[in-house]
C-alpha cells in the first residue's frame, strides 16, 4: 500500500465510523491534536476521542483532500490537506472544516498514522 492509498483508506475508515478499522491504521504511540485544541497521546486516548465524535456527530460525512505531500521516503511520509465534515449534532445540522497534517511511518512493512494535527479554518 502506498501513502496515497493509506490516506484514502484512513478517510474511508473515519467515514465508516468503524472504530476498530480506524484503530488498525493508527500507531499505538501516536499523538493526535484535534481542531478544538485537545491533544490525545496514545491509541487508547485517540480511540476514545474519535469514538466521542462518532457518537456525537450523526449522519457524518467526512472528506479530506486534495492531499499535498511534503515528504515521502520508504519509511516516512508527511502530508497536509483540507478537511470537511457535515452531519447532525443534537438534532441540528452541523459542519466544520480546517487543515490537517499527518505523519505516516512504515513499521513492520505497513504504513501507520503516527501523528495527526487538525486545525479549524476554511478548507
Amino acid at each position: 500500500m502506498s501513502p496515497e492509498e493509506f490516506m484514502k483508506d484512513y478517510e474511508l475508515a473515519n467515514r465508516s465510523h468503524d472504530l476498530e478499522r480506524v484503530r488498525s491504521l493508527v500507531a499505538g504511540d501516536a499523538l493526535f491534536w484535534f481542531s478544538n485544541g485537545t491533544s490525545h497521546p496514545g491509541i487508547e486516548r485517540i480511540a476514545e476521542a474519535i469514538n466521542r465524535n462518532f457518537v456525537t456527530i450523526l449522519d457524518d460525512h467526512y472528506e479530506i483532500g486534495p492531499v499535498r505531500w511534503l515528504i515521502r521516503s520508504d519509511t516516512c511520509a508527511v502530508c497536509s490537506y483540507p478537511f470537511r465534515w457535515t452531519g447532525t449534532v443534537g438534532g441540528q445540522p452541523a459542519q466544520g472544516s480546517g487543515r490537517g497534517t499527518s505523519v505516516l511511518e512504515k513499521r513492520d512493512g505497513r504504513w501507520l498514522m503516527v501523528h495527526e494535527h487538525l486545525s479549524k479554518g476554511p478548507a
